[in-house]
C-alpha cells in the first residue's frame, strides 16, 4: 500500500516495522503523539507530585513546557478523542457526552496529515467505531481493552495474548474497567497491556524505514480502571506517602455509595481504600512512565529524537475518590484538568523556551491546529482550537482568556453541567437543577470551598454567569433565554452539528 502526498489512506494496516521507501519529504519532523487514558493531571512530577516516580515523562517537560492550565472539555473517553480527532470544541463536534464517535468527520486529524505526506500510523487504543474505522491511519495495532463493539472484533494485543498463552485469561486479575479495586497483576508482566503497547511502538520505530515524515500515536489504556500494575510497581509504593483525598465542603451529597458495586460512581470508601485504589493508579502510571522511557530510547537510537515534536497528554482523569466520586465526567479539578507536555526539535530552534511553563488555558481541541503548524500545513475553516506552538514562540495576543466544559447526563440525569475556567477561576453551572459553584483555583485547587453563596463574590460569579450566557447563546432557548442560563432537566447527548445520520 502506497500513498503519495495529497492522497488519504483507505487499506489495512502493514505489519509493525515492514519498510516503505517513498520520495523522501523530511523538511518537516516527525510528531509522535503520547497519550494515556483517565490520567489526573496531578500525578506527574512536572505537576508538583513528589510522591509519583515518572523520570521519563518529567523529562519531556524539562526538555520542552508544561501547560499548566490544560482541559478537557467533556471529560469521557469518547467526545474528548472527538476534540483530539476534529479539532473543534463539543457543541461543534457533536458529541456533549459518552457516545460512539460518528464513522466520518469533516475534519480529521489524521486524514490531514495523511493528505500532508505524512505516514500515519496508531499504537494502542483508539475508541474509534467501528475499530477498525481508522479515520485516515494508514495502520494501527490496537488495543481495546475489553471493548468488542464491532462484532467478530478481536484486538490485536487480544492476539498477541493468545498467541503467547492460549491456556490463560487477560482478564485473570478480576478487577474491572470501571472498578475502584486495584490489585497486582497475577500474568507475566510481558502479557500486560501496558507493555504490549510500549513495545510495540519500540519494535515499530526501530523498523522504520520510509523516508515520509512520521505521525506516529501510542495511546496506552492505563492508569485508565483496571488498577493492576505488576508487583515491582505496586511495591514502589508500599511506603509512599500519597497525597490525601480532597473533600470539599460541597460534597457530603457524595458520602453515599451509588451502587454496592464495585464500578460505584460516588461513595466515601474510607481512606485506607482511596490510599489502596492510588497505589494501584500511580503503579500503573510508572509502568506507562518507563515504556515512554524506552520509547524516547529508540527515537533516540534512529537518530530521530532531535527531529521529533512529541506530545503527551490525556483524555480525561480520575476521580480516585476527590470528593467522594470516582471516575470521571465531572467538571471538578480531577477529572477536568489533565496533563499536556510539548517537546519540539531541535531543528525548530527556541532552545531558550525549554523547561518553562505557561499559565494559558488551552484544550484538547489545539492538538490538531498545533500538529498541522508543526507540519507546515493551513489548518481548516471551522476548527475551534489553536496551534500550542503559537504560545511556545511566545505569540500570547488574543489567545483565549478561558475555556468551556460540559458533559451531559452521564451515571445520573443530575450529573449534566457546563463549565468555564481560566485555570485560576472555575464556574459550574448544573443544568440539571440550575445549582451554580465558584472556585478560586489559584488559592484553593483541591476546590475544597464553594464560594457561590459568599456574598464578597458576588461580583465574581455574576462576571462568569454572564460568559456562560454568552458562549451558550448561539445554541438556542433551551440554553439561554431572556439573557439567563436555563435548567436543562432533560438533554441529549448529541449536538445539531453531530454528523447526519450517525446518531
Amino acid at each position: 500500500m502506497l500513498c503519495g502526498r495529497g492522497r488519504v489512506p483507505s487499506g489495512a494496516a502493514p505489519l509493525v516495522g515492514e519498510a516503505f521507501v517513498m520520495e523522501s519529504s523530511m523538511t518537516r519532523p516527525h510528531i509522535v503523539f503520547l497519550m494515556t487514558d483517565q490520567h489526573r493531571f496531578d500525578c506527574l512530577g512536572c505537576y508538583g507530585n513528589k510522591a509519583i516516580r515518572t523520570p521519563h515523562i518529567d523529562r519531556i517537560a524539562q526538555e520542552g513546557v508544561t501547560f499548566e492550565h490544560a482541559y478537557t472539555s467533556t471529560p469521557t473517553c469518547c467526545p474528548a478523542r472527538a476534540a483530539i480527532l476534529t479539532g473543534q470544541n463539543p457543541w461543534h463536534h457533536g458529541q456533549l457526552a459518552m457516545g460512539r464517535l460518528a464513522t466520518r468527520y469533516p475534519i480529521e486529524l489524521p486524514r490531514l496529515l495523511a493528505a500532508a505526506g505524512y505516514y500515519t500510523y496508531a499504537i494502542g487504543k483508539l475508541h474509534y467505531y467501528p475499530q477498525r474505522n481508522l479515520h485516515g491511519f494508514h495502520g494501527a495495532m490496537l488495543d481495546e481493552a475489553s471493548r468488542g463493539v464491532a462484532e467478530g472484533f478481536v484486538s490485536d494485543y487480544r492476539q498477541y495474548f493468545w498467541e503467547r498463552a492460549p491456556d490463560l485469561d487477560p482478564d485473570a486479575t478480576g478487577i474491572g474497567p470501571n472498578d475502584h479495586r486495584s490489585r497486582v497483576y497475577v500474568l507475566p508482566e510481558e502479557l500486560h497491556p501496558t507493555h504490549w503497547t510500549g513495545q510495540t511502538a519500540v519494535r515499530f520505530i526501530e523498523g522504520y524505514q520510509r523516508q515520509d515524515p512520521l505521525f506516529l500515536k501510542v495511546s496506552f489504556v492505563r492508569p485508565h480502571s483496571p488498577y493492576d500494575p505488576p508487583q515491582r510497581f505496586w511495591d514502589m509504593y508500599r511506603d509512599e506517602d500519597m497525597p490525601a483525598q480532597h473533600v470539599g465542603n460541597w460534597a457530603a451529597r457524595y458520602a453515599p455509595r451509588s451502587s454496592g458495586r464495585d464500578d460505584l460512581w460516588h461513595g466515601e470508601l474510607g481512606a485506607a481504600q482511596v490510599r489502596r485504589s492510588r497505589r494501584g493508579y500511580y503503579g500503573s502510571i510508572s509502568f506507562i512512565d518507563e515504556q515512554v522511557g524506552q520509547i524516547m530510547s529508540a527515537l533516540a537510537a534512529r537518530e530521530m529524537l532531535e527531529n521529533t515534536l512529541v506530545l503527551f497528554t490525556t483524555d480525561h482523569g480520575d476521580m480516585t475518590g476527590d470528593h467522594h466520586l470516582w471516575r470521571k465526567s465531572y467538571p471538578y479539578e480531577a477529572s477536568a484538568h489533565i496533563p499536556l507536555l510539548l517537546r519540539w526539535p531541535e531543528s525548530s530552534g527556541m532552545e531558550e523556551r525549554r523547561g518553562q511553563r505557561l499559565p494559558q488555558p488551552v484544550e484538547l481541541r489545539d492538538l490538531l491546529p498545533t500538529f498541522l503548524d508543526a507540519a507546515g500545513e493551513p489548518v481548516p475553516e471551522g476548527v475551534d482550537g489553536d496551534s500550542l506552538l503559537r504560545l511556545v514562540r511566545g505569540q500570547t495576543s488574543g489567545w483565549r482568556p478561558w475555556i468551556d466544559l460540559e458533559h451531559a447526563q452521564c451515571y445520573s440525569e443530575r450529573n449534566n453541567w457546563n463549565a468555564l475556567t481560566d485555570g485560576r477561576w472555575k464556574y459550574i453551572y448544573h443544568a440539571y437543577s440550575g445549582e451554580e459553584m465558584l472556585f478560586h483555583l489559584t488559592a484553593d485547587r483541591g476546590e475544597l470551598h464553594d464560594l457561590a453563596s459568599n456574598p464578597s463574590h458576588a461580583v465574581a460569579l455574576a462576571r462568569w454567569r454572564g460568559r456562560l450566557v454568552e458562549h451558550l447563546h448561539e445554541r438556542g432557548p433551551a440554553w439561554v433565554k431572556d439573557g439567563q442560563l436555563v435548567p436543562r432537566p432533560q438533554q441529549g447527548i448529541y449536538s445539531p452539528n453531530y454528523p447526519e445520520g450517525e446518531r
